[in-house]
């Protein structure tokens, strides 16, 4: 039922989506670009609910202490402490370990403004879970997202960025200049 109307309210306000995650991927790091509005979350949910795929989020851990809190973990959010070190990286790849399927959706930016550094964590996640980097993408002038290409994490991670990059340059989020592909963290 969700699925079928997640399919009809995108339809509805004009999104096409492109592509899918085949049946027998079981596990993977979604790499959601650009990010750089909470609408975002809103079309990316639907698209997942319309492609019938169990989804989790990372999601810093005040937000959980809203009256939203409880909608967020029911949609699969994560807290996370972003205040300190608390190996992330090994604990999210042990629940990759630990489940027969595990897609887990990461905004490299880590915010919805504007940085000029991304974050690496999503790429060491990969790496150490051994799963392939999803790359999805969203792009609201031409109303269309979707899944790309999968990267697998090589260890060389500026010659798997510049894949990544190459695929998603020329997609632009809903707040245009807030979207930065040069640099990382």
């Amino acid at each position: 039922m969700l699925q079928k109307l997640a399919t009809l309210i995108l339809k509805l306000i004009g999104w096409t989506l492109i592509n899918e995650i085949p049946k027998d991927v079981k596990k993977g790091v979604i790499l959601q670009a650009p990010h750089t509005s909470m609408m975002d979350f809103v079309i990316g949910r639907m698209a997942f609910w319309h492609y019938g795929v169990k989804i989790n989020l990372l999601i810093k851990k005040e937000a959980f202490n809203t009256w939203y809190g409880g909608l967020l973990k029911a949609m699969g959010g994560i807290p996370v402490d972003r205040s300190k070190n608390t190996n992330l990286v090994d604990t999210v790849a042990k629940m990759f370990e630990e489940r027969d399927s595990l897609f887990l959706v990461v905004t490299p930016e880590g915010t919805r403004t504007r940085v000029d550094n991304w974050k690496k964590g999503f790429y060491y996640i990969a790496l150490k879970a051994n799963v392939p980097i999803i790359i999805g993408f969203i792009d609201y002038p031409k109303k269309i997202g979707g899944i790309g290409p999968f990267i697998y994490p090589s260890g060389d991670i500026e010659k798997d960025f510049e894949i990544i990059h190459d695929y998603l340059r020329g997609f632009t989020g809903k707040n245009k200049g807030w979207y930065n592909l040069e640099d990382f963290d």
